[in-house]
């Protein structure tokens, strides 16, 4: 009797294989180094693949911090706009999350490894730091401006010179995803600066 007990008692305790019980705490080495590429057939050469992923990691870095400024700017929103501006600036920030999405897709695609952890991230942005409190209406969409304007004249730039190696899948991505899109967010940001009063005196 006491055997059966101490048997039933190590069966519950002691996990087995294919038991349905989580294997916890794993640890291991990186399988794959950021700035390195995993071999894929997609007829495009290292070289190619390396330049592109390089370049698809600053827009995505930046494109990351573009919706942190958006959802940042959207809870802190203030006065007669409020509404409109927290809906828009969500919207938005819904949009950028979904550029992120694609950006990262496609350089894992490539073969590489895309930026993502946020702390990674702050060391390849080139965009400003906000502060970390609240600032005017108009200077938080100023800075959603400038942060839109430094991904667009880097995108632009990568957009050409990855043409030019021959990935015009990642060419496509960023001026479908990034810059169209882009230009559109820029222009709504840009028409609530405009100083023009509802009625003439």
């Amino acid at each position: 009797m006491e055997t059966a007990t101490t048997a039933t008692t190590a069966s519950t305790t002691t996990p087995s294989r294919g038991g349905g019980q989580p294997l916890l705490h794993q640890k291991g080495g990186e399988t794959q180094t950021f700035g390195t590429l995993r071999q894929l057939p997609i007829g495009l050469g290292h070289d190619t693949r390396m330049y592109a992923c390089q370049r698809l990691n600053r827009v995505l870095a930046d494109t990351q911090i573009l919706y942190s400024l958006y959802k940042k700017h959207h809870w802190l929103m203030r006065g007669a706009t409020f509404y409109s501006l927290h809906l828009m600036l969500d919207k938005h920030a819904e949009a950028q999350l979904a550029v992120v999405d694609a950006l990262a897709e496609r350089i894992q695609s490539l073969g590489g490894v895309a930026v993502a952890d946020p702390r990674h991230v702050a060391e390849l942005t080139a965009i400003p730091r906000p502060p970390n409190g609240v600032e005017k209406v108009p200077v938080m969409l100023s800075r959603l401006l400038d942060a839109h304007e430094r991904i667009l004249i880097d995108a632009r730039d990568a957009a050409a010179r990855i043409s030019a190696e021959g990935d015009e899948g990642s060419t496509d991505l960023l001026v479908s995803e990034v810059i169209r899109p882009g230009e559109a967010q820029v222009w709504f940001l840009a028409e609530h600066l405009v100083d023009t009063p509802l009625v003439q005196g």
